[in-house]
């Protein structure tokens, strides 16, 4: 077998990315993602291209936040890995795959190669997601009114809010950072994350009883992609009582009332409530993803 090349592509050679096929719909579900050219990395077997990766961020980051793009050719497990191995980023990877690509022979043997490929490199699973777009033909969700929401500026009563959320959470990006440096951690990641989103600050809400106590709190945003339902939780002692679904709900219509034309979503997997939440609000699940953590970041 002949060697590899890999190289980092410029905007002259940005076409090159496209050579490979795409048999997991990679393309059609990155169509309003916006990739820079030397973030894309290409692996090359006789001029051919055999393994691509796309890192991704923001537009006013320095760096890239994870790899969001990732395909092997077949048989070619081991150039993708050396691919993500000599990266100059060990950052998270994401993988999206079509719903239901377990039950396609096809698209599983493909996922396979790739699991694979991302394995060799060192990564190793985190968390499988599934990703979710409501649209207008779904109707919005029905608005229970049993809860009162309001706009909270001060972001330390946030960021405690968070900290009692995440003290029992099955979400496992805040479990890690949980397990990596405590709550603290997993609360201001969060934080961070809504500030540097595009959405307004003041879209930010917190959820009462009638009898004026705190029963969560949804956090409407954009993305660099579009709108989404940025984050929704209910506090301990209040849980039980079906008030994830009227946070969901509450920022569905928000979103829609300041023009959202679609909402993106996302759970983990084996959160069975809140996925339940989802498809009672009309949200259907358009893709799944795998989370994957590099295991020597630097």
């Amino acid at each position: 077998m002949t060697d590899l090349v890999i190289r980092a592509l410029d905007e002259r050679e940005a076409p090159l990315f496209d050579a490979l096929p795409d048999p997991l719909g990679a393309r059609e579900s990155h169509r309003l993602t916006r990739h820079r050219p030397d973030w894309k990395r290409v692996a090359l077997r006789d001029g051919k291209v055999v393994a691509r990766g796309a890192w991704w961020g923001g537009p006013d980051d320095t760096a890239p936040v994870n790899v969001n793009w990732f395909d092997v050719a077949e048989g070619e497990e081991e150039a993708g890995a050396e691919l993500l191995r000599t990266a100059p980023w060990q950052v998270e990877l994401e993988m999206n795959l079509p719903a239901g690509w377990r039950e396609d022979p096809e698209l599983r043997a493909a996922a396979k190669a790739r699991f694979t490929a991302v394995q060799k490199a060192g990564y190793e699973l985190l968390v499988e997601r599934f990703l979710y777009r409501w649209t207008p033909e779904h109707g919005l969700p029905e608005r229970p009114g049993r809860l009162e929401f309001r706009p909270e500026p001060d972001d330390a009563v946030f960021f405690d809010l968070l900290r009692r959320i995440h003290s029992a959470t099955l979400d496992a990006h805040a479990l890690k950072a949980i397990d990596e440096d405590g709550l603290d951690r997993a609360a201001q990641e969060e934080l961070d994350f809504f500030h540097w989103c595009p959405s307004p600050r003041e879209w930010w809400q917190i959820a009462y009883t009638p009898q004026g106590e705190v029963a969560g709190i949804h956090i409407p945003a954009h993305n660099p992609s579009g709108p989404c339902i940025g984050f929704i939780g209910v506090v301990p002692e209040q849980r039980g009582q079906g008030y994830a679904y009227d946070l969901l709900a509450e920022c569905t219509h928000y979103l829609v009332e300041r023009g959202a034309e679609f909402v993106s979503a996302a759970t983990d997997r084996g959160n069975f409530p809140m996925a339940a939440n989802f498809a009672k609000a009309g949200y259907p699940v358009v893709r799944e993803r795998l989370n994957y953590r590099p295991l020597h970041a630097g």
